[in-house]
């Protein structure tokens, strides 16, 4: 393989990808977080609003209207017993309260909740985790009472420019809140969020893109196997399914530039959305044109057809395939927008593999974040997000210092609305659903393809593009596909089919 595919990123400050670069879709949950880090709600009396403490900014939460607008009286001064008690001995304690919680706590025998602690065990600690884990099955079990004691505990050690825990658990609480006070549309009704301006957000993307080798990792993976795919054609045709601001197919159209004996012909076709419209200032054309200024400086011959179409909606009529012009077809990081059997009786997500089996494609790649939140109940939906978020924010942590307004700006922008949403929505409101390998392996057998070889020297190249960042970041090859992780989390799976 053509080791210029990849130099740009790897061993240059390629500006081109830089300013163009693809970082994923972040936007298409509604929810989202203003510049300072505050949520504004539209019902002002039905929060009690409680500051996240931070040098740069204040990061707002919401007390559940479901906790005390509902509950009234009778909840504030259940409280205040238990805050009471929290302060006294045990024996004042168990007289002040006469009741079980819901998951299974006895407070007056001191019954064990999880991991062999009680609930005042795990608040004595003050381990974020725990507490988080507590207040997450309170919720699951509609325990408004615990939960709302809980969540008072969790807001003076929360923080999001503390250390990853702290931060974490600020947006994790959100989600809480917000899973507390509504469900579904609702949750977006009661959580009126400032979004930054296109020009902020793309500056938060790209950031996140420079720090974090996730997205290079997967577009690398990507692009090797393409080019591997298609190096003795003389037309290509990629379908991306998210082309966002088109960075992945900078370094594809380099490499295809100094083929000997010329470049083929290339032609891209880039199903767009409205939030990468949004981030960038314009429609898809504007990534046309990029790509096409870029292909006339490298002497390729290049066409651009942009597809303004959700892509839960695309169809083979949007595509523009010409007979007998070899194909490629992109999925990267967009496949878990889509809603499948369990959202949909349409299943978009195994519609649009088939679809694309038809076209009989030579190559199509897959790059998705290994987490397991689709069809996951709530609480181990929590768990597994608390896990999977708690490897990135470490990892941003060891590039960014916790102070840098930067950072913070990042976290709230691109990662904590996807935590929010993974939380506290159900139904066609809950946009991230996340599969692991496995099942996608399953979905891409299931519309008949079989796995495509990944070529030996894409690992080398991104081993490299990692010596640029931690030691704590690991490489695996294993059943076929690339893994990128994070010490011992799997992060970010890559593959091929045909």
């Amino acid at each position: 393989m053509n080791q210029n595919l990849y130099s740009a990123d790897v061993n240059q400050q390629n500006r081109f990808s830089v300013q163009t670069s693809e970082f994923g879709n972040y936007g298409s949950s509604p929810t989202s977080f203003s510049s300072n880090g505050s949520t504004v709600s539209q019902d002002s009396q039905a929060y009690v609003p409680d500051a996240y403490h931070s040098p740069d900014c204040t990061y707002t939460s919401h007390v559940s209207g479901t906790g005390f607008t509902d509950y009234g009286d009778d909840l504030e001064y259940k409280l205040k017993e238990l805050e009471s008690a929290m302060m006294g001995t045990e024996h004042d304690f168990m007289d002040s309260f006469d009741g079980s919680s819901s998951w299974g706590v006895n407070y007056q025998t001191s019954s064990l909740t999880t991991n062999g602690r009680t609930i005042t065990d795990i608040i004595y600690r003050k381990d974020i985790k725990e507490l988080l884990i507590a207040c997450a099955k309170s919720v699951a079990e509609n325990d408004t009472i615990t939960a709302n004691w809980l969540m008072s505990e969790l807001r003076p050690l929360v923080s999001v420019s503390g250390e990853p825990a702290h931060r974490l658990g600020a947006y994790m609480l959100e989600g809480l809140v917000a899973r507390l006070s509504s469900s579904g549309s609702s949750i977006y009704k009661a959580l009126k969020c400032k979004e930054p301006t296109g020009g902020e957000l793309f500056s938060y993307m790209r950031v996140l893109y420079e720090v974090c080798p996730y997205f290079k990792f997967g577009y690398l993976s990507a692009n090797g196997a393409i080019a591997e795919a298609m190096k003795n054609e003389n037309k290509i045709h990629i379908i991306d399914f998210q082309i966002a601001q088109g960075g992945q197919w900078v370094t594809l159209i380099q490499a295809l530039a100094s083929r000997p004996g010329g470049p083929p012909s290339l032609r891209i076709t880039g199903v767009d959305d409205s939030t990468n419209a949004y981030a960038r200032g314009g429609e898809v054309h504007i990534v046309g044109q990029q790509l096409a200024a870029l292909a006339k400086s490298c002497n390729v011959p290049f066409e651009f057809h942009g597809v303004n179409v959700p892509g839960s909606e695309v169809e083979i009529k949007h595509l523009a395939v010409r007979p007998g012009e070899p194909l490629v077809v992109n999925f990267a990081f967009m496949l878990h927008h889509m809603p499948d059997e369990s959202v949909n009786p349409q299943n978009h997500r195994d519609r649009l593999l088939r679809m694309v089996k038809g076209l009989s494609p030579q190559v199509v790649t897959l790059v998705e974040q290994e987490s397991n939140v689709n069809t996951a109940p709530f609480f181990h939906r929590f768990q597994e997000t608390l896990n999977y978020y708690t490897a990135i924010f470490e990892s941003i942590d060891v590039t960014l210092p916790r102070n840098h307004q930067q950072r913070i700006n990042v976290e709230q922008h691109c990662l904590a609305r996807d935590i929010v949403n993974i939380i506290a929505c159900e139904g066609a409101e809950r946009v991230e659903r996340h599969e692991l390998l496995g099942k996608w392996r399953s979905r891409f057998t299931m519309a008949g393809f079989t796995p495509y070889p990944l070529s030996s020297s894409v690992n080398s190249t991104i081993k490299s593009l990692l010596e640029n960042y931690s030691h704590k970041y690991r490489l695996e090859e294993r059943d076929g596909a690339l893994f990128l992780g994070w010490m011992n989390r799997d992060l970010v799976a890559s593959c091929a089919w045909k």
